[in-house]
């Protein structure tokens, strides 16, 4: 049974940690311009990315203070050698009653059984274009048939929750909604529309590329018919709606119209840095306390006292930012890698 979390911490904004995000790599095998648009990167030492006996520890600390969900992002996580195993092991954790993971989908195909198997219970694939010129253009990489494969995988084997992430930029695929749509009603998955999000490597992020909530919802209407929002929200990034024939799609708009005051969630790095928000610049290195020899209980206080001083809101202050441009400038990404979104995982 799933432990007792009551005593569990809240932020200064009374927000409980319940949700966690490890990327457990910061490599990944496309080049998407919205998270990595340069030529070149600086990767993490491989020593010091986190060993599964690590991330287990950082994971059974933050459960026993409440954190019940999880997901497993990267970088691309699925090329993480072993990762079925880790999977497998990090199932075992009784405290865990979500344990999902976010990919690019390339890999999914040959591995979507075994991870099933191994108790992973949901799968959210990225899918920004079904057209594959328009794909290789914003990966860098001919890979589209790949994912599609991948997700059809993801399918068959009967995930919890299937899920399908799209991020929306004027003038490049906000033409695709309705074809999205389709896609996503035929493999039986819930498509989730994101605003164009100013963190990490988005350099080329500009105002002018997001298509808002409101004209996403337009855009669904024009190929769906009439829209019907959720009368719940919850702390679930996305706004969940639904249309006349059942189809029931999500809108995360982080951009415009941010969550901070629901935000449950935090971010652990490749190599164990901890951000309390998507938008911080400073975090807590978990690694090298555990190399240390910090025991769990040890760190499980350090993570109660960290959060009970968490006061981030960082969406709303770049919403009221009056020049508003990409958060980091490409220097600024090369002399610390924790900046980039395929090291800190979305």
């Amino acid at each position: 049974m799933p432990r007792d979390s009551s005593a569990g911490p809240v932020d200064t904004c009374g927000r409980p940690l319940r949700s966690l995000r490890i990327s457990i790599i910061d490599r990944c095998d496309l080049r998407c311009s919205y998270c990595m648009p340069e030529e070149e990167y600086t990767w993490l030492p491989t020593a010091d990315i986190l060993t599964f006996d690590e991330i287990e520890e950082v994971v059974e600390a933050f459960t026993r203070l409440g954190v019940n969900r999880l997901r497993l992002t990267g970088g691309e996580p699925l090329l993480r050698g072993s990762i079925v195993e880790l999977v497998e092991r990090l199932a075992a954790n009784e405290a865990l009653e979500d344990l999902a993971m976010t990919t690019n989908g390339t890999q999914l195909e040959r591995l979507a059984a075994p991870l099933r198997r191994a108790g992973l219970q949901r799968v959210t694939v990225s899918v920004d274009s079904l057209q594959p010129d328009r794909f290789e253009q914003l990966t860098r990489r001919a890979a589209l048939d790949s994912v599609l494969a991948g997700l059809r995988a993801a399918a068959i084997e009967g995930f919890g929750a299937l899920k399908i992430n799209t991020v929306v930029m004027r003038g490049f695929n906000d033409d695709e909604i309705g074809e999205l749509l389709a896609l996503a009603r035929q493999v039986g998955a819930e498509i989730r529309f994101i605003e164009y999000m100013d963190v990490g490597g988005a350099t080329q992020w500009s105002m002018e590329r997001v298509v808002p909530r409101d004209e996403i919802l337009s855009l669904v209407a024009r190929h769906g018919g009439p829209v019907t929002p959720d009368p719940v929200r919850g702390n679930a990034p996305a706004e969940r709606f639904s249309l006349g024939d059942g189809t029931r799609f999500g809108v995360i708009s982080s951009t415009t119209e941010p969550f901070c005051g629901q935000c449950d969630r935090s971010r652990v790095t490749a190599d164990g840095m901890w951000y309390t928000c998507l938008y911080a610049r400073d975090g807590l290195n978990l690694r090298d306390q555990l190399r240390d020899g910090i025991s769990v209980d040890e760190l499980e206080q350090q993570i109660r006292r960290v959060w009970q001083g968490r006061s981030d809101r960082g969406a709303e202050q770049r919403l009221q930012e009056p020049q508003r441009g990409a958060l980091y400038g490409i220097e600024e990404l090369k002399s610390d890698p924790h900046r980039e979104m395929h090291t800190r995982g979305g």
